[in-house]
């Protein structure tokens, strides 16, 4: 008597397709089902896709090539072993088309194509910010449209 057939005629219940040698061929992209399978999660689609690095600012250090600018970035980053902030640097190449920028200015850094080996960036004015001069009332009549009693005479 043969092995498997020993082990059969002992527990009827070890019957599986492995023991018999008849084993049903499964497709290599067929998943293994089980009762205890959760739903699948599926992803929202109204959200928009993740882009990372977007945008950095910095100053020009270096603007002495042509249609070029070197930019160093600081970031502040936890110490590894003290976990105080500490100010990291990097010096990024971008791309200055007109050579408008000098050293001193500051610049935002758009991520774009590659322009050469060490340029994937291209150098753009900082966007203007609303800075309120030191007298507010002058400010806040023009917004207005009427005189401040402050004004009157």
């Amino acid at each position: 008597m043969s092995l498997t057939a020993s082990l059969l005629h002992l527990s009827p219940k070890l019957s599986t397709q492995f023991l018999h040698g008849s084993s049903t061929p499964l497709s290599p992209l067929s998943k293994p089902t089980s009762s205890l399978s959760f739903p699948s999660l599926q992803r929202r689609s109204f959200l928009p896709p993740v882009r990372a690095l977007k945008y950095l600012q910095g100053r020009v250090v270096c603007s002495t090539s042509d249609k070029t600018v070197a930019v160093e970035v600081t970031r502040l980053a936890p110490h590894p072993k003290y976990k105080r902030r500490v100010r990291k640097k990097k010096k990024y190449q971008a791309h200055d088309p007109e050579n408008q920028f000098q050293v001193g200015d500051v610049v935002q850094l758009e991520k774009s194509r590659p322009i050469s080996k060490t340029k994937t960036f291209i150098a753009v004015p900082l966007p203007a910010k609303n800075v309120k001069s030191k007298s507010g009332e002058e400010d806040a009549s023009k917004e207005l449209g009427i005189t401040l009693e402050s004004q009157q005479v």
